[in-house]
């Protein structure tokens, strides 16, 4: 009957806990169908031809993810997706009327450069990738009008259908330049559309169009579009140069979804897309990167599938692009290289600096200079300063002035304090619960567990704090004053919120970055809230909730947009925790939970941050705070009873059937060799495989240190993604059937003798045979010694890269559509050996590999491929 021992403000406390449980909860009911796309209708597919319809779009997509399956380099997917892709261009030019010009081309790309990827440096070298590119523009076009390209790949990474990872983005275009010529719009500037073959190479095709392709000077503006996932939220996630593209989205989008701190922690998600060679390393073109980013649980897996596609996503993302396509097409600001050039040398001063823009909803965006915001971002700073002038210079002294400063500065303290504490809290929680299971990401496959488990002691470390305060006398004078003591304590509670989130957004935007609005828009609401929660004081009193009902409320567009953001980067981060890398032992067991309950906490401090002068001093007490350790520890309990996987969530595993060969026809070694890219390791892939367990005679008692390791070295295939893995491991297989299916393995030898200068370097030239490998992704080669030059990437080496526990080493990725020898020449700068270990990626799989795959429980994603390693001295 603990029930009855509440005294009255407990009972006060629970009311306001409750029914703030109560708003969140329906906010959060509204921003899930904000994110998901739920309010829009897609268009079906008898939609008017003027219009853009999803259903028509899905149909290229069930086309090409389904009767062509996958298209990887290598296989004959690609091509026949190439196929269908001309196919469609060529009906839609059909269909175009004598007011267009239409331009139709299929071309083949190749080149070499050096890049940094996954801050690893590589160099690249390619072959004969396809490019297709459709051209609308009106009859009295010109060649070199400035022109906007639309960006999208055709490809898919091994072992996917590619749904949404990019076959929705082809289908996009597609129904786009279906749309540009059934609208009858004529395009005042031309509109290229580029298919491009080869993105998920290390974005080989936008290179190769960005280095080779007679159009590519003309370009004036890009949107490049791309996928995470499966659809939702279709983010701006870049843009740039200059603010001028992101302004043109703000003025265009039909439905918004961008905010500029998005490129503030691009850079720190794993990947990266064809927007970086069109505006940073081989142009300066201004433009767009829009991505889909939710249902990542099926990114760069066999389930990204039609039906994994969310409704409506595709939709948003094509009224989008077409009123975008418009905006940019009409813009006075689309101009070609050269004049971009010119523009540049006489203009006065550049426009360099990114915009602040948020989106709200999906309903607008808002959007200000960097130059505004620095007025708008510094006024609360200022109004912090002086408002204890305000408050007491008229009627107290400075001594009375210094008191009020120093409790402004004590709430601030004490507010830091409690959004420090909303992070550190669950993340003790979350490291003390992993101490106790035997698995970790028990929250992977139900979000909502993540928010259950960590929000209540979330919101402990927040109201700590408040507790504390008690222990703290006020530095002003009580007596000496107007105001009561709750009222004073009230006012440095709120001044001194108000201090940290004005010096934050100011701090913000003085580093350089876009995400400072988050914290600015909450300044906006807060203070004009707390003007109508002093006036209704003096209404209702201190300690009446229609005071602090006064408060919130105006409180509430505030709340929605931090339940909106913070809502989705949450999401976001669970679904991308099953692809962030197995890190070592022994806290990379910890990584995931950590992260997830960190950024939890962060979001519970900025959603519920706001509320807390007013709100703190009904949840500070014993009884709630009680309520809230029992909530976290049962949740925490509770949460241990879920699996972390399912067929909504899958398990990603990595198999791949190691052949070490010398010569042309003998094998060394083969072996399967097995890892995983989170933190629940193959142990744990085993214990719930038993199937393969038996099948690779691995019993119950399976430990790390019973079988053997597979070195980084083994994976030098998909170099630098191996640098995800830690704990491999590989077993024993065998080889008959390896000779029944390949008459010849790959081979690396000289062509010619080498040539000795008379400096004492000596320059090697070799020939690289593919030997009779089926379906080729990618081979590397990874070459230590004394190596001073190449023939790839214009004779410039890359800086040297460490593999596994090799010495220094220069990696070169080589790719070709077609299976033709490869010839370069290798330059020593001694007579000491070069060791050149080669790994060739064939996505063919052996009888037996297929059979071992297909063992595998449904939950789990097995990408599967062949890679055939050698190694040689010259």
């Amino acid at each position: 009957m603990a029930f009855f021992k509440l005294t009255s403000g407990d009972i006060t406390g629970f009311k306001v806990l409750f029914a703030l449980a109560i708003m969140y909860g329906l906010i959060s009911y509204i921003v899930h169908s904000a994110i998901y796309m739920e309010f829009i209708k897609p268009l079906g597919i008898d939609a008017p031809l003027d219009r853009f319809s999803e259903a028509r779009a899905i149909e290229h997509v069930r086309v090409l993810s389904e009767d062509i399956g996958g298209r990887q380099e290598g296989s004959p997917g690609l091509r026949k997706a190439a196929e269908y892709i001309k196919a469609q261009l060529d009906v839609t030019k059909e269909r175009a009327g004598s007011n267009l010009r239409i331009e139709i081309e299929e071309t083949t790309v190749t080149g070499s450069f050096n890049m940094i990827f996954l801050g690893h440096s590589i160099s690249l070298a390619y072959r004969n990738h396809t490019n297709i590119l459709m051209r609308i523009s009106s009859v009295d076009s010109q060649d070199t009008d400035a022109s906007v390209l639309l960006n999208g790949h055709f490809d898919t990474p091994p072992g996917s259908p590619g749904a949404g990872d990019c076959g929705s983005c082809v289908a996009s275009l597609l129904e786009l330049a279906r749309l540009t010529v059934d609208s009858d719009w004529v395009p005042p500037k031309p509109v290229i559309f580029l298919f491009n073959g080869a993105e998920e190479l290390f974005l080989l095709g936008s290179h190769g169009f960005m280095t080779t392709h007679k159009w590519r000077d003309t370009v004036g503006a890009f949107v490049d579009i791309e996928a995470s996932g499966t659809g939702g939220f279709d983010l701006v996630c870049q843009s740039g140069p200059g603010s001028w593209p992101s302004s043109v989205y703000a003025q265009s989008a039909i439905y918004p979804m961008a905010n500029s701190a998005a490129q503030d922690f691009f850079g720190a998600i794993p990947g990266d897309t064809d927007y970086r060679m069109f505006s940073k390393d081989y142009g300066d073109i201004p433009g767009l990167d829009i991505i889909f980013l939710l249902g990542g649980y099926f990114y760069h897996t066999s389930f990204d599938t039609v039906e994994r596609l969310l409704p409506g996503s595709m939709q948003a993302r094509g009224d989008n692009l077409f009123s975008l396509m418009k905006a940019f097409t009409n813009s006075s600001k689309l101009l070609n290289a050269q004049e971009r050039a010119i523009f540049r040398a006489s203009a006065n001063e550049s426009d360099n600096q990114q915009a602040i823009f948020f989106d709200y909803y999906s309903r607008f965006l808002v959007f200000y200079s960097r130059k505004q915001a620095i007025l708008f971002h510094s006024i609360p700073v200022a109004i912090f300063l002086l408002m204890p002038l305000l408050l007491r210079l008229p009627s107290c002294g400075l001594i009375c002035l210094f008191n009020t400063y120093c409790d402004f500065l004590k709430g601030m303290l004490y507010h830091a304090s409690g959004i420090i504490l909303a992070v550190v809290f669950p993340v003790t929680f979350a490291i003390l619960r992993l101490l106790f299971c035997g698995h970790s990401m028990h929250w992977f496959a139900n979000p909502c567990l993540a928010f259950m488990m960590f929000i209540p002691c979330s919101l402990i470390g927040l109201i700590f704090p408040i507790i504390c305060w008690r222990c703290f006398p006020l530095s002003q004078d009580v007596s000496a004053l107007a105001s009561s003591k709750e009222e004073l304590v009230d006012e440095a509670r709120f001044w001194g919120a108000f201090g940290f989130y004005s010096l934050f957004t100011l701090a913000y935007l003085v580093a350089g970055l876009g995400g400072g609005f988050a914290t600015f828009l909450i300044l906006v609401f807060i203070f004009p809230a707390w003007m109508i929660f002093r006036l209704s004081v003096k209404s209702f009193g201190h300690q009446s909730l229609r005071s602090t009902t006064c408060y919130v409320v105006p409180l509430i567009p505030c709340i929605m947009y931090s339940v909106y953001f913070g809502g989705f980067l949450a999401v976001f981060l669970i679904e991308k925790m099953g692809m962030t890398g197995s890190h070592p032992p022994p806290y990379g067991y910890f990584v995931p939970d950590v992260i997830v309950a960190a950024i939890i906490g962060v979001v519970t401090g900025w959603c519920v941050g706001p509320l807390l002068p007013v709100i703190g001093k009904w949840l500070a007490t014993p009884s709630i705070v009680q309520f809230l350790v029992h909530g976290s520890v049962l949740a925490l309990a509770l949460s241990s009873q879920f699996f972390p996987y399912s067929t909504d969530a899958p398990k990603r595993v990595i198999l791949q059937h190691t052949i070490e060969t010398a010569d042309v026809d003998q094998i060394l070694d083969a072996s399967y060799d097995f890892s995983v890219v989170d933190s629940n390791s193959l142990l744990f892939v085993f214990k719930h495989a038993p199937e393969v367990a038996k099948e690779l005679y691995i019993n119950s008692e399976l430990k790390f240190d019973t079988v053997n390791q597979s070195q980084h070295e083994r994976w030098m295939g998909i170099f630098p993604i191996s640098s995800l893995f830690s704990r491999s491991l590989k077993f024993p297989a065998k080889t008959e059937d390896i000779l029944e299916q390949y008459q010849n393995f790959p081979l690396l030898s000289t062509y010619q003798p080498q040539i000795i200068s008379t400096g004492g370097s000596r320059r090697v030239y070799l020939e690289f045979s593919l030997g009779s490998l089926k379906e080729v992704w990618v081979a590397v080669l990874n070459i230590t010694g004394p190596l001073s030059n190449w023939s790839f990437a214009n004779y410039m080496l890359p800086a040297p890269e460490k593999v596994g526990n090799g010495p220094p080493s220069y990696i070169c990725r080589l790719s070709s559509a077609h299976h033709e020898n490869w010839t370069f020449w290798l330059e020593a700068s001694s007579s000491e050996a070069l060791r050149i270990d080669v790994s060739v990626m064939d996505l063919y799989l052996t009888e037996s590999t297929k059979r071992l795959k297909g063992l595998f429980p449904n939950w789990m994603d097995i990408t599967t491929f062949t890679s055939f390693i050698s190694t040689y001295t010259f």
